[in-house]
Formats: structure tokens, sequence, C-alpha cells
């Protein structure tokens, strides 16, 4: 006898899976649970987001945008890396241990960042970062898709992403106003100190592994699981990155857009620092961008179960090139706001929306070693935006850099429309 389909929503399931519910509502405090961890998550890397690009030039004297930029190179690096290695490991050895030794992994970070004596430790602090960052958020993303089950994936992308990007801005709003009335250091990062306490007390104690879940829905898969377990981890990460069609669109929108992110990050804050805003300006502009995009995600991720991915995300990385460009264009605190306000909306359409797609697409089986590869992708994007941002800033100026990643970003949301098919299961044709 075969297994049973799932229904859409609250789903038991038989087999190997017996008495394990997909569904939102079937596992809303476990849910609610990981979105309040992921939001420190985010918490610690909101931390960064003002402070460091001052840093490297007030405290460090760091004056070539190339070295200045290395800490986000050594973040993307490590984390992109990390976040493959954590799909493997979360199939392997479960989600929780992955989670919890990515928090004990981040708590010498504040103290790291508050104190280094040079910028060496500055660099080492964002490599345990990326290698956090990659194990817990990558984590979340996972677990939260094996509970949410196929019929509202898009809407938990949604929650997660906003959770930790709403964490983002909340704390670079937080350090921008501690940094201007304490200085850059130490009181901006004894905020990530309690994060990163909070965050390994929750996970060690009250999160649940949700490995089970992916299996059950395996075990229930049309197609059912067998065939795809086979799968080695080398064929996985062909198909996510160059074989499957959808698969690989999103992979280069999801690098495409962490290397906006990465510009966001690093160059945003030195452009208006250098035209006259203050610390608290430039904090308040930090926190609009990723406050939009967090919000934001809540409504898109629901969205895209409803209208289907490939369209919201061409449109997404096409709104961000224009935000991008306007920031380039701006002299003025009000129209970099606007600026801020467009590439989170654009950054929102697209990042729970990448994420469903791979939910999409990856068999149960393999959707965890997916994610992984997706997300290295992604998170190289972090690299190769310091890289070629400061590059270009030290051959030509900052503007050049930003109207660079503006043209790439318009190129990327042209490759989701031409190779990408839409993915949502009630959506295709």
């Amino acid at each position: 006898m075969s297994a049973p389909t799932p229904a859409p929503g609250n789903t038991d399931t038989t087999g190997s899976g017996a008495g394990i519910r997909l569904g939102l509502a079937a596992n809303l405090p476990q849910f609610v649970l990981l979105v309040a961890v992921n939001a420190l998550v985010g918490g610690m890397l909101g931390q960064e987001r003002i402070t460091l690009p001052l840093l490297a030039e007030t405290v460090f004297g760091l004056s070539a945008h190339t070295a200045a930029l290395t800490y986000i190179l050594a973040f993307g690096a490590t984390k992109a890396v990390t976040n493959f290695f954590a799909g493997t490991w979360s199939d392997r050895y479960g989600r929780k241990p992955v989670l919890v030794a990515g928090w004990l992994i981040a708590l010498p970070i504040p103290a790291m960042l508050a104190w280094g004596p040079s910028w060496g430790w500055i660099i080492t602090a964002n490599v345990l970062l990326g290698i956090s960052q990659g194990l817990t958020w990558s984590t979340t993303i996972i677990m939260k898709i094996d509970l949410a089950g196929p019929a509202r994936r898009g809407l938990a992308m949604g929650f997660n992403e906003a959770a930790g990007y709403l964490a983002v801005a909340a704390t670079a709003l937080a350090t921008g106003y501690l940094a201007e009335q304490f200085g850059l250091r130490p009181a901006p990062f004894l905020l990530g100190a309690a994060y990163a306490a909070l965050g390994l007390g929750l996970s060690t104690l009250i999160v649940r592994e949700t490995r089970e879940h992916a299996r059950a829905e395996a075990a229930a898969h049309p197609t059912g699981g067998h065939h795809h377990a086979e799968l080695t981890t080398r064929q996985i990460a062909w198909r996510t990155s160059i074989g499957d069609r959808s698969l690989s669109a999103a992979s280069q929108a999801g690098m495409v857009n962490n290397l906006n992110d990465a510009l966001a990050w690093g160059v945003f804050p030195l452009i208006f620092a250098a035209r006259g805003l203050s610390v608290a300006e430039i904090g308040m502009l930090g926190a609009l961008y990723p406050a939009i995009w967090g919000l934001g995600q809540m409504a898109t991720g629901w969205w895209s179960d409803h209208v289907g991915r490939k369209h919201l995300i061409t449109a997404g990385m096409l709104l961000q090139a224009a935000a991008i460009a306007l920031v380039a264009l701006g002299e003025s605190f009000a129209v970099w706001a606007l600026a801020q306000v467009l590439l989170g909306a654009g950054t929102a359409l697209v990042y729970p929306t990448l994420l469903a797609v791979i939910g999409d697409v990856a068999h149960p089986a393999w959707r965890a070693r997916a994610v992984g590869v997706y997300r290295l992708w992604r998170d190289g994007g972090f690299a190769v935006g310091a890289l070629l941002a400061g590059i270009i800033a030290d051959i030509w100026d900052l503007e050049t850099a930003v109207w660079t990643v503006a043209a790439l970003t318009a190129a990327s949301g042209a490759v989701v429309a031409a190779r990408m098919t839409e993915t949502h299961p009630e959506k295709r044709r």
C-alpha cells in the first residue's frame, strides 16, 4: 500500500513518521520559538552594521577601501562555506546540535569586537561570526521548512527572514545611538553579548529536533524518498548550482542580493559620512533598509504562496538595482532614506521567495543540503561584494562601485526572468 499524499496545512503522517504533523498550526510553539531564536541570530549581525565601517577608519586608520572591507570578506567567505556544511551536518547529526554549536562559537565575538587591540582581532571575530551565522541561520531555516510542510513554505520563510532582519535593523539603530552617546567601543557590542547568551540558552534548553519532520514528509512524498536519499552531495551541489534551471537561477540571484547587502553594509556608511551625516543619521539610514526588508518579508513570503515565485524575484532584483542607483545619485538624507526604503522593499520581494524556490524544487530527502548549497552561493555574495566594491573604490571611487553593483543587480533580474520556471506547486504551467 502506498504512502498517503499529504494534504495542505496540518498533516498526520504514517510509517516512520507516525504521530508527526506538518504545518504551522500544528507546530506553532516551536515555530514561534525558532522565529525568536533567529531574531537573536540577526541581532548578532546587526551589532556590526554601523560601527565597523566607522571603526576601520577612525580607530584603526584603514584608508584603503579594500583593506577596510576585509571584515566583510572574512565574514562572507566563512559563512558561505559553513552554510554548505550546515545542511550536510544537520542531515547527519540533527538540526539542534548544529544550532547549539553555532551559538557556542558566537560567545566570544562581542568581547573581541569591543576590546580587540588590532584589526586582526576584528577579522578573527568576523571569521567566527561567519561560522556562527552559517550554522545558526541555516539551521533555523531548515527547521522551519521541516515544520511548515509544503503548503505554507513561503510564509514560513517570510517570518524567519523578517525576524532576523528586523533584529538587524533594531540593533543597528540601537548601536548607532549607543555609539553616538558612548563612543564606538565597547557599549554597542554589549547587546551582542546578551544576544549570544540568550540564544544559546533557548537553543539548548527549549528548541526541539525537527529532522524527523523532514523524514516523514519524504516518506509521504509522491515520489518517495529512497531514490532521492541516494543522491550524493556532489550531485546535489551540481543540481542546485548549474543543472536545474530554477535552482541555479535562484543561486545566482541570491549571490547578487547579498553582494548588494555587502555594499549597503560596508560602503553606504562611508558615502553618508563623507557627505557630512552624523553617526546617528547614518544609524537611522542603516536601520531603515533592513527594517523595510524585515517587515516586508512577512507579506512577500505569504504573497509568493498565492501568486508564485518567479515574478516577485524578477521585480525585486530590478527594484534593488534602481534603489542602489538612487544612492549614487542622491545628495540628501531624504533621497537616501527613499533609496533605503526601495532597497528594503526589493530585497523583501526576493529573500524569502528564493528560499521558497529551493524548498519547492528540492526533494525533502536532500532539501537541507540544497539549502546549504544555495546559501553557499548567496552568502558568497558578501565576499564577492566586499572585494568588488573595495577594488573598484580604490581604483576609481565609491560612487563607481555603487553604479557597478546596480548594473550587476539589473542583469541578475534578467537572468531570473529568462532562466527560472515557476516553482510553486499550484502555480506551475
